[in-house]
């Protein structure tokens, strides 16, 4: 390895830097400019630092003093404090300006002005109210990426009621899994979506999900363009009101992935999630008016949530329902004059390999910057984008999760990009690489974790008595500190590498599941015993996903039964995760106490000696391993 410094592949112009609403933020402050010093700062004095931007940014609802109790978990942020989402995200906003551009597979770009918002918001909440819908009850969504998703959630939001959605794409016991937890009074559901040309009915699912969770069910038309059902919306003008709730009362509720059993409902507050938004969209994101912002994302994952912050800022945003494959997405960046784009690395991978040029035929000229995440980002992909975009365009790779609904690694406007790299940990987040004896390490892989708290944290996961499942989540490898379950390397620079999940999660498209779920699925099949399904990292692909099965005696895995079992993941989880093959072994390996080795498999698949992801004697079947290093092997050959 070269000890030579890497040659950055930009670096901000003075008149950029001079202009980043980070620069200004620090000034104002009396703060460090250097952004490593300013990270510093903010990481060793916590509560100054989220006392600031509450000042900056003018939240209303005071507060008493910013921390309370600072152990993790329980951290008790602005005790006193009375505060609304959905208030401060329309506060100042003049009705004729354009708050979001949208567009779908069967609907030509299109915008809604703040006034429009405004209105249908209000509407929606009146709808809400007539349903009986008050502050604490949970409102389920089962819609798609559209404007009318959004004034739903802030309908919610005004009320003081509690949002959950699931994409539409989700099958009917991945969604009921999800929903019944937290036994919701209404439930907002979509007839249909488009995708890929192809049509695809949800109105039985609507229903199955109504009955499986007791809810009532309210229909949006999308596929018939008939929008929502008659009766439903209160009054044209109606007003918006905000009802504001203490700083950790709900604002939504999103679910882990489902690795170990049924996804967690995590719980984020109002007053943590509105902090970290005004973060992440004025300071590492240098959202400003006349931008135009874009992540393609459905509504089931966090970045959907991240995406609806951004209009926080001064900012509109651009919104996309239906496939990303071909050029679709590059006609809208050109459509819409985006400005940011934001995409995973998985498209920008396949991009590379169709040969698409998306400046050819196109003008680009208002994109100023490209965002990826959902996964690391290869130096390849780094290259690709400058080759393709320009030299002048900011690319961020960022890093972050559905726990606390916020990139904590990623973009800055003001340092360099290097490939390969995420450019520095965000401010106020003290994220550091961990070996196993909780030494931190700078230039050395380690586990992610989070020594300080951080208000979008989870308040709770919903029904968790005694935060039981919380701590065991989070806090059990390294007591009173976060981890997250990623490798991480921290260079010398105060970049970043993120190089895949220390645990079983699988992204697939920007959709997150856990492979409990997928075991759920295929277990419908009577010749199944067991299962073991990983993904394992590829570069220039999406990865590959590979199913494993065990299977009662005297049955095959033919054709036939594969099929079966890929309708079934297809039906029940989603359709991004139907596994790339699926092959027979005869046993999976499983600790001493019963718990699948999915990560040490994983590991294995991607050249790792068993010997070090893996204790023989901790096993119940130790030979059960050695199927999978000949995977390893014949792959490698």
């Amino acid at each position: 390895m070269s000890d030579r410094e890497p040659v950055p592949l930009w670096q901000p112009s003075p008149e950029r830097i001079e202009r980043a609403t980070m620069t200004r933020f620090a000034r104002e402050h009396g703060l460090p400019e250097d952004y490593r010093e300013l990270w510093r700062w903010s990481v060793e004095d916590v509560g100054r630092f989220w006392a600031l931007v509450w000042e900056h940014f003018a939240v209303e609802g005071g507060y008493e003093r910013v921390l309370g109790a600072r152990e993790m978990p329980g951290t008790e942020w602005f005790p006193g404090a009375r505060v609304s989402y959905a208030e401060h995200l329309f506060r100042d906003k003049p009705d004729e300006r354009i708050a979001i551009r949208h567009a779908s597979e069967s609907q030509q770009l299109a915008a809604w002005t703040w006034g429009e918002l405004r209105e249908r918001t209000a509407r929606i909440a009146a709808g809400l109210r007539a349903l009986g819908v008050g502050p604490g009850d949970r409102v389920a969504a089962y819609l798609p990426n559209v404007p009318d998703t959004v004034a739903a959630l802030l309908a919610c939001a005004s009320i003081g009621a509690i949002w959950s959605v699931a994409a539409p794409e989700f099958g009917a016991e991945a969604v009921v899994d999800r929903f019944a937890q937290i036994e919701p009074t209404v439930l907002l559901a979509v007839d249909g979506y488009r995708y890929g040309g192809r049509d695809f009915d949800r109105r039985a699912v609507g229903e199955r999900i109504a009955a499986a969770t007791g809810a009532r069910l309210v229909r949006f038309g999308q596929l018939d363009g008939s929008g929502w059902e008659d009766g439903f919306l209160g009054p044209a003008r109606a007003p918006l009101t905000f009802a504001r709730v203490p700083f950790d009362h709900p604002l939504w509720i999103l679910y882990s992935s489902g690795t170990t059993g049924v996804p967690k409902a995590i719980v984020h507050g109002h007053g943590g999630i509105l902090l970290e938004q005004l973060k992440i969209a004025h300071l590492q994101l240098d959202a400003q008016e006349g931008d135009r912002i874009f992540w393609f994302t459905t509504t089931g994952w966090m970045m959907w949530n991240f995406l609806v912050g951004v209009l926080l800022s001064d900012a509109s945003v651009v919104l996309y329902d239906g496939t990303p494959a071909g050029e679709a997405l590059w006609d809208l960046a050109a459509q819409a004059r985006v400005s940011t784009f934001g995409t995973s690395a998985a498209f920008i991978a396949a991009a590379m390999n169709a040969d698409l040029v998306p400046a050819r035929g196109r003008d680009l000229s208002a994109l100023r910057a490209v965002g990826s995440t959902g996964s690391p980002l290869s130096p390849e992909g780094f290259a690709w984008v400058y080759e393709q975009l320009g030299a002048d365009t900011w690319l961020f790779s960022t890093s972050g999760g559905t726990d606390l609904c916020t990139a904590f690694v990623g973009g800055v406007p003001t340092l360099p990009v290097y490939a390969g790299e995420l450019q520095a940990r965000a401010l106020g987040a003290k994220v550091e690489a961990w070996d196993e004896q909780g030494r931190a390490l700078v230039g050395a892989v380690g586990e992610l974790v989070i020594t300080e708290p951080m208000p979008s944290m989870p308040v709770r996961l919903w029904n968790d008595p005694g935060d039981v499942r919380l701590r065991e989540a989070y806090f059990s490898t390294y007591p009173r500190v976060w981890r997250h379950g990623d490798w991480i390397e921290i260079t010398e620079r105060g970049s970043a590498i993120i190089s895949g999940r220390s645990d079983a999660t699988i992204n697939r498209g920007g959709v997150r599941i856990g492979t409990a779920e997928i075991y759920r699925a295929v277990a419908v099949e009577d010749d199944v015993l067991d299962a073991l399904v990983v993904d394992v990292p590829r570069a220039g692909t999406e990865g590959w996903m590979p199913l494993f099965v065990v299977l009662r005696d005297g049955a095959v895995l033919d054709d036939a039964l594969a099929a079966r079992l890929r309708m079934r993941i297809r039906t029940d989880c989603s359709p991004r995760h139907v596994p790339n093959e699926v092959h027979q072994v005869a046993e999976v390996p499983r600790t001493l106490s019963g718990k699948l080795l999915e990560v040490p498999v994983k590991r294995i698949l991607m050249g790792a000696a068993p010997e070090q992801v893996a204790s023989r004697d901790a096993l119940a079947n130790p030979d059960a391993l050695d199927a999978f290093v000949a995977w390893a092997r014949e792959h490698a050959a």
